[in-house]
């Protein structure tokens, strides 16, 4: 007998990545509804699904409306910029969340779980992005035509390393590395504002390596690194060589595209095997 799977609330942020993962869950046969967050999602009305603007900080409300829709998972994807405490205007609700974990740590790993902890308790399952788009999640081992050198593998290699403790630190999920040397630490900047902020201390030679991981400690379902075409671009903009990814903590956005694109630039798309000890299925 086939079960019946649930209907999605899809809590959105900006990017590609919402849409992409409402018509996959479309083509599977799931109902999809969405909290298009205000500010962040900027055309819900395109998705062609039920979907409702909702401001971050209102987590009632935005549980009231996946409640009254009949949601039982819960997808969180799009982009999110951490915002400041004076910012969010959190409701009751919200304020408990803020409240639990301190003014301090706004902007932390543990803002998102404790917001994933609190939909769990009104019933909710928590989702991953990449339970609904499989092939999501980047592989180990080179996943374009263009292989990366010597020089480059240990770049990726050391920039594994110095992510994976930038992201223990509960900082960030990224940096740049040209030539054993970091250039650049994402923080609460994004991906995209350090490629373009690693290019004014490039050094003379071949080109540095863009690193994303998962942080060590992080739930997979909620706000794993993603690369996108934009992220390759901005990257042969800013003269790296190619990107390393943490296998299986890390997602493509429209893998065909990405990899299509990097190669047209000469770059070089690597899936890295995650230290060990690591458990990625958590």
């Amino acid at each position: 007998m086939t079960v019946q799977q649930g209907k999605i609330g899809l809590i959105a942020g900006g990017g590609d990545l919402p849409a992409r993962l409402v018509d996959a869950a479309k083509a599977s046969g799931r109902a999809v509804f969405v909290i298009a967050l205000q500010g962040y999602c900027t055309a819900p009305e395109t998705f062609g699904v039920p979907y409702q603007t909702i401001r971050l900080g209102a987590v009632a409300k935005i549980l009231h409306h996946l409640k009254v829709q009949g949601c039982t998972d819960v997808v969180l994807a799009g982009k999110v910029q951490r915002p400041s405490f004076g910012s969010i205007r959190p409701d009751w609700r919200g304020a408990k969340i803020l409240l639990k974990i301190g003014i301090r740590s706004l902007g932390d790993d543990g803002l998102l779980r404790l917001l994933a902890r609190e939909f769990e308790q009104d019933g909710f399952k928590l989702t991953g992005a990449h339970e609904i788009m499989t092939d999501l999640v980047a592989s180990e081992g080179v996943l374009g035509k263009i292989s990366p050198d010597d020089q480059a593998w240990a770049d990726a290699r050391h920039g594994l390393a110095v992510a994976r403790i930038l992201g223990q630190a509960d900082v960030g999920q990224g940096c740049i590395v040209q030539q054993g040397l970091v250039l650049a630490l994402e923080a609460i900047e994004g991906t995209d504002e350090m490629i373009r902020r690693s290019a004014l201390y490039a050094r003379p030679g071949v080109g540095g390596v863009l690193v994303k991981a998962s942080k060590p400690q992080q739930d997979k379902r909620l706000d794993l690194p993603a690369i996108g075409v934009t992220t390759v671009e901005e990257a042969h903009k800013a003269g790296l060589r190619g990107i390393a990814l943490l296998a299986g903590g890390t997602m493509i956005i429209d893998r065909e595209a990405v990899l299509a694109r990097a190669e047209e630039l000469g770059m070089f798309v690597v899936g890295l095997k995650p230290p060990s000890g690591d458990d990625h299925e958590k």
